[in-house]
């Protein structure tokens, strides 16, 4: 008598089993050897190269120096929140050298004195072209950036060493970016900082 329940049991799973075979049957289907083709749906030509005029001082036109602001002013925001932060990996590549050496000595300094910097970056008011140049295959563009800014640096003990943790506070800066313009890389780099 307790043989009756195995073979209901058995009965059971096989209709279970059926029933999940039949369900996904009906969701993904099945091969009748009619189907399309999928490579074929797709077009195999590469989309056509841009072709990328050489910049210099002389085609720098509104076109192009609008397009260069766009960038400058989001690499500004960038390296203004990441160097007050202390993080130099994500910016490493937006700057020069020289830049990067001086930034690294200011945070090393920074930390040394157990000093933090809290800024909150409000926004860009304007960003202008002052001047650009070409000499030795690179071309240097000085942008003036008026920003607002709340920023303030602390002690090892959480006292304000200087700024404001509510006041916003406007920024002059001049930065220079600078550019190899036989390089077809779009890429700027901060050369020089002036407060």
């Amino acid at each position: 008598m307790s043989y009756s329940f195995e073979y209901i049991d058995i009965i059971l799973l096989a209709m279970i089993a059926g029933f999940i075979f039949l369900r996904l049957r009906g969701i993904l289907g099945k091969r009748t050897g009619h189907e399309e083709n999928m490579a074929a749906s797709f077009a195999h030509e590469s989309p056509p190269k841009k072709t990328t005029k050489i910049l210099n001082k002389d085609n720098f036109d509104d076109a192009a120096k609008k397009e260069f602001l766009n960038g400058a002013k989001i690499a500004y925001e960038t390296i203004i929140t990441s160097f007050s932060s202390g993080n130099l990996k994500d910016i490493k590549s937006l700057l020069g050298k020289k830049v990067l050496n001086e930034f690294n000595d200011a945070l090393k300094e920074r930390k040394d004195q157990g000093l933090t910097s809290e800024t909150t970056f409000i926004g860009i008011n304007s960003a202008d072209i002052k001047n650009q140049n070409e000499s030795n295959n690179m071309l240097e563009v000085s942008v003036d950036f008026v920003s607002e800014i709340i920023s303030c640096v602390k002690d090892k003990d959480k006292k304000i060493v200087s700024g404001h943790p509510e006041k916003i506070k406007k920024v002059y800066d001049t930065w220079k970016f600078s550019r190899d313009i036989r390089s077809q890389s779009p890429n700027w780099f901060l050369v020089d900082t002036q407060g």
